[in-house]
């Protein structure tokens, strides 16, 4: 504590520090905060293979799918937790099936200055971003603002019509 107070060196700062001594102690992890987590998140949309969601400021969510033989559209919202966790509780319908609510988390932790994610509960870990931002990080995926939400409206359109 004597170090933070009068060192200016933050907790992540005494692991770099002390990763320079040991290599055990290099591979030291900690866990994002919720705030963190919240500055990849909040007012984004995360664009996937086969569709994408909207991660609303006020925790409001929305997200579509469209694969050859089905669309599907979820409601709902996101949660983020100082333990390094993303949650999200959507309602997916489609025309198929009726509602149902899913609950997905992802977790995040920082190890050697590289934000990891994967999902829960036992998903493997994988590069969510590097300082250096690589092509093949997952918050590339990622844009600013609700850059999907015609996407979203035309998918709710086609499910409501064949339902």
């Amino acid at each position: 504590m004597l170090l933070l107070l009068c060192g200016g060196v933050t907790p992540t700062g005494i692991a770099h520090a002390a990763g320079a001594q040991s290599p055990a102690a290099a591979q030291a992890v900690t866990t994002p905060t919720a705030f963190e987590l919240q500055l990849f998140y909040a007012d984004r949309t995360w664009n996937w293979e086969d569709g994408a969601a909207y991660f609303a400021q006020d925790r409001r969510m929305r997200a579509w799918t469209s694969k050859p033989d089905s669309i599907s559209v979820a409601e709902g919202t996101w949660h983020l937790s100082n333990d390094g966790k993303m949650c999200m509780e959507l309602v997916w319908r489609s025309s198929a099936y009726a509602a149902k609510p899913i609950r997905t988390c992802f977790s995040h932790r920082v190890r050697d200055g590289k934000v990891e994610q994967r999902k829960d509960p036992d998903g493997r870990w994988y590069s969510f971003r590097h300082p250096s931002e690589k092509p093949a990080d997952e918050l590339k995926k990622i844009q600013a603002g609700d850059t999907r939400s015609a996407d979203f409206e035309k998918a709710q359109k086609l499910v409501d019509s064949k339902s």
